[in-house]
């Protein structure tokens, strides 16, 4: 997992500023655990144990799952990140960014297909299953949406000037896949584009709601898309990127050689995808995340570029 100082890493440093997590991690490292299990070997009781896997969860730092057990089910842990790279400067010619942040509902052109819905945080936009309302007026405020297949496409101002070079751009949003009701086991191959040039096609492992989201209002219903997983998707000169790890070759100059007035970001699920799960996404007010689609544009000035 790569992490830099900006405030999207902020949740790994919270999740490690704690001695029994710390302790929670060590043990863990050796292989699954469930949470009676982490209980004992601490001297807690299971409720703090299940606050401190939540955190944990959050920051992506663990990965957790349901079994079958005696006395029901139970919820075993195990590590996901097992190595942290701290980026704390990025150079003596870096270190500026744009920073946008997207509201879910601001997409400006849709093709979607039930199942399908969205809401504020407050109440349903419309009826569910029923395309039209993705152009509702109220689509601006959503604070969570879904659909099975298609595609959303939204236009992000391009901010930087002319003697501006991009070195980097990151994108950073809530998602999982689309289950009628919800299934952790239920994988989705969802397509990320931008400016028409396909970045990469991730594969979400399902639609949770085995507890509720942080953020997730108190109407909505417990048997449904509670939360999602912070995905990040770093595209460099080298490559795309997922949590450090290459998932496609697609260069930055490839995004940026003709750059116009805005990004165009397209999120879909394709008809013909391997894994056709749909999506869900998760802006403010739901899930675990208190942020919408947040758009980061790492730049540095041409001069210094030309001055090397």
């Amino acid at each position: 997992m790569r992490l830099d100082i900006t405030e999207s890493s902020l949740p790994v440093y919270e999740a490690l500023a704690s001695k029994t997590r710390l302790e929670m991690l060590q043990i863990l490292s050796q292989g699954e655990s469930n949470i009676k299990e982490l209980a004992e070997a601490l001297g807690l009781s299971s409720v703090i144990i299940g606050k401190h896997i939540n955190q944990l969860e959050k920051a992506g730092l663990i990965t957790t799952r349901r079994i079958p057990g005696k006395a029901g089910t139970q919820r075993l842990a195990k590590i996901l990140a097992e190595e942290l790279n701290v980026v704390l400067s990025q150079g003596q010619n870096r270190g500026y960014q744009y920073r946008q942040e997207v509201p879910i509902g601001h997409y400006n052109r849709f093709n979607v297909a039930p199942t399908c819905g969205l809401a504020t945080a407050s109440d349903y936009i419309g009826n569910f299953d029923e395309p039209k309302y993705f152009m509702d007026t109220l689509k601006a405020e959503a604070g969570i949406l879904w659909f099975t297949k298609g595609f959303l496409e939204y236009q992000v101002p391009n901010l930087l000037q002319a003697n501006q070079e991009p070195e980097s751009l990151r994108l950073s949003l809530e998602i999982s896949s689309e289950y009628p009701g919800w299934k952790e086991d239920w994988p989705s191959d969802i397509t990320f584009s931008l400016n028409g040039v396909e970045l990469c096609t991730w594969r979400s492992p399902g639609d949770f709601a085995d507890r509720r989201g942080n953020y997730t209002p108190s109407w909505w219903s417990s048997e449904i898309n509670q939360y999602g997983l912070l995905l990040t998707i770093d595209v460099r000169e080298d490559g795309v990127f997922i949590d450090d790890e290459q998932v496609s070759k697609v260069s930055l100059s490839e995004i940026t050689n003709d750059l116009q007035d805005f990004w165009n970001l397209k999120i879909a699920v394709k008809e013909d995808a391997e894994k056709v799960g749909g999506i869900t996404l998760f802006g403010k007010d739901f899930g675990d995340y208190d942020q919408s689609i947040v758009f980061l544009t790492s730049y540095r000035p041409k001069y210094m570029s030309e001055s090397r």
